[in-house]
């Protein structure tokens, strides 16, 4: 199983990035998706998940309308919309995926794991 994330770069406060996380297999394969983020110095944090079976989506409180979570089956890519950046929001981005239920925003629910891509937000 590989999981590429992408999209990442250096954004001004209050700009956008998209991030996108391509995997292998059929998105339907996968229980759950997320992206979970880690700054320097601070440990992996959840971000957001989507649910295949139901996309049902869930987000931290920290991005929660501001960050938007999204799939294309035809792609095998699952997207994480980022508007309304804040320096705050500088981190290394994960995707991650399982295919079995558990605590969503637990790390250690993922079987696999993507690369991480680089989010700089400047103020």
């Amino acid at each position: 199983v590989q999981l590429q994330a992408s999209g990442g770069g250096l954004v001004q406060s209050g700009g956008s990035l998209r991030l996108s996380c391509t995997l292998s297999g059929s998105l339907s394969d996968y229980f759950v998706i997320a992206w979970f983020r880690q700054a320097p110095g601070r440990e992996r944090e959840w971000v957001s998940s989507i649910s295949t079976g139901n996309d049902n989506t869930y987000y931290a409180d920290s991005v929660r309308d501001r960050f938007t979570i999204s799939r294309d089956n035809a792609k095998n890519t699952v997207y994480l919309q980022m508007n309304s950046l804040k320096p705050e929001d500088t981190a290394v981005y994960y995707c991650a995926a399982t295919y079995y239920s558990g605590t969503f925003y637990l790390p250690a629910t993922y079987d696999f794991w993507g690369q991480g891509t680089l989010v700089t937000v400047s103020s």
